[in-house]
């Protein structure tokens, strides 16, 4: 492993955006490679469809390297990438109820979707499955949550965010972003208490 691998693994996160932003290829591409993992989390509790979640994730990462030098204030760099993280989430938004998914009257699976169950071999220890399952019901009752609400607790909970960041990245007030994280927070408890 190279000194200047090392060297830029060291790097703040504000460290890094100023070296992007001034060309520098690995400063850039070490910036990309901690956040990926974030921005992937994001768009697995934003969206639904699971197949789509890589491609966006590729996708924010793509527009955060093409526009990295139009960020005025490095320090406020987490603020304005959850700004492309919601923008790439609502440009899909808009995209599929322009093309609506479309299915073959011809499928006899249940629901028109082919499902394949492929068993897990692997014995897991009964705190894993737990674990698991109540991610997967959280995860569930997330995405029941009326889209501004998802967002803002996300942004909340997921990405640590403050308020006045998430009024950033939403164009709401503070006093809105409160109310949604509020609202959402309630009903989530009141879906899970039968879990937690």
């Amino acid at each position: 492993m190279s000194t200047n691998k090392i060297l830029y693994k060291k790097l703040s996160l504000g460290e890094l955006v100023i070296f992007a932003q001034q060309d520098d290829f690995r400063a850039l591409e070490e910036l990309l490679r901690r956040e990926q993992g974030h921005i992937y989390a994001s768009f697995c509790y934003l969206s639904g469809d699971k197949e789509s979640v890589s491609d966006l994730t590729q996708e924010t990462l793509l527009k955060i390297a093409k526009s990295i030098k139009t960020l005025k204030q490095p320090n406020t760099f987490k603020s304005w990438e959850n700004h492309i993280v919601i923008n790439v989430f609502y440009d899909t938004l808009r995209k599929k109820r322009r093309h609506p998914d479309t299915v073959s009257i011809d499928d006899e699976s249940d629901e028109g979707y082919n499902i394949t169950q492929i068993p897990d071999k692997k014995s897991k220890p009964p705190e894993k499955v737990i674990t698991s399952e109540l991610e997967k019901i959280i995860k569930a009752a997330i995405l029941t949550l009326p889209e501004p609400f998802r967002i803002a607790i996300i942004l909340r909970e997921l990405q640590g965010l403050s308020y006045e960041e998430i009024a950033r990245a939403t164009n709401a007030t503070v006093g809105t972003v409160k109310s949604r994280i509020a609202r959402a927070r309630g009903r989530l408890q009141n879906d899970l208490k039968a879990y937690i």
